[in-house]
């Protein structure tokens, strides 16, 4: 071969090469969020309202997104998933008076340490979380700029709402579900009941920080995947293991939605009911792999329409006692339905 031809082969062989490492460096630089706007792609600045949308999962209420739209300004509103798409974006852009609607989907640890994320978290004006796994949540954005941001946005009065998977972390206590199996991947309330300190009764700390919702744990699709057992043994565990000041539950129906001030005031809306329980008497002595001993359970159920207040634990509810014998619930005096 010509010496020219060689050093000619040698430079076409290292520019491929350095092709070739470039395209790979594109490709691990690539973001690991998915970002879906519409709307205005410049940010404004408005005044918000603080405010908290408490959703019980099922079909989206229409109610609940406008009053979040009022309380954002006309701002920016950003909606956070960890799996999904962006069907929220055309879902809620007719309904409100907005500068954007945009989707942020967080699918692992480094997405969510992106910077883009932490700026986009800093300039919305209302933040729902979306349904779908809360241990994806916790796992994903525990100890990132997600947590941080929004936690931040709390403080500064941004609306924060939640459905399903997103109730689940609102509280100051959450349920995790770390300890679900892919075979059955819904803790139910007998499983729950007879034995609160196992392994699948999963519960965090600390998630986010939102001050009406301090010492309590919320639970969606109430009724309807008859969770008010496993509520109850969240309590219950709490009390027990954190040794934590009274603990309250909050469990919300399918299509229904507690709407709070920023006060701890606030009224159910949509098409079910909120149940507001707590425990009567002194927290109970658990022992893992043994159910909850003879416990009982102060309720109050607070339908459509009706008036709530968190900071003082009362509302135009209709009030009962429910006991837990061996695993299983029942209203007192017996006969009555625990929902």
């Amino acid at each position: 071969m010509p010496q020219k031809l060689f050093f000619l082969c040698v430079r076409l062989v290292a520019i491929a090469g350095a092709l070739m490492c470039a395209a790979q460096a594109g490709a691990q630089a690539k973001p690991q969020y998915q970002y879906f706007r519409t709307g205005s792609t410049k940010d404004v600045a408005v005044t918000t309202r603080a405010g908290f949308a408490l959703m019980g999962g099922g079909k989206d209420l229409d109610e609940a997104f406008r009053w979040m739209c009022e309380r954002a300004g006309g701002g920016d509103f950003l909606v956070l998933r960890a799996s999904g798409d962006d069907d929220y974006n055309p879902y809620i852009q007719p309904l409100c008076k907005l500068n954007s609607v945009a989707t942020l989907i967080l699918p692992n640890r480094e997405a969510a340490m992106d910077p883009f994320v932490a700026q986009t978290i800093a300039h919305a004006e209302a933040i729902f979380i979306a349904g779908g796994d809360q241990a994806n949540y916790i796992r994903f954005w525990t100890g990132t700029p997600v947590q941080a941001g929004i936690n931040a946005a709390i403080r500064r009065g941004v609306p924060v709402g939640g459905t399903s998977a997103g109730l689940a972390v609102l509280g100051e206590w959450a349920y995790s579900a770390e300890g679900d199996k892919p075979d059955d991947p819904n803790l139910d309330a007998k499983t729950a009941l007879m034995d609160p300190m196992g392994p699948r009764v999963t519960l965090v700390h600390g998630f986010l920080e939102i001050p009406v919702l301090k010492g309590m744990i919320t639970d969606s699709h109430f009724a309807k995947r008859d969770r008010m057992g496993r509520l109850l043994a969240f309590v219950a565990h709490i009390q027990t293991a954190a040794l934590a000041d009274p603990i309250h539950g909050l469990g919300i129906e399918e299509r229904a939605a507690v709407l709070l001030e920023a006060d701890g005031h606030g009224m159910v809306v949509g098409h079910g009911s909120a149940y507001m329980v707590e425990a009567v008497g002194p927290p109970k002595t658990l022992e893992r792999g043994k159910p909850l001993p003879g416990s009982a359970f102060r309720v109050q159920k607070v339908e459509a329409g009706k008036t709530l207040g968190l900071s003082h634990w009362d509302g135009n509810a209709q009030a009962y006692v429910l006991a837990v014998r061996d695993g299983g619930v029942s209203r007192i005096p017996e006969g009555g339905s625990i929902y």
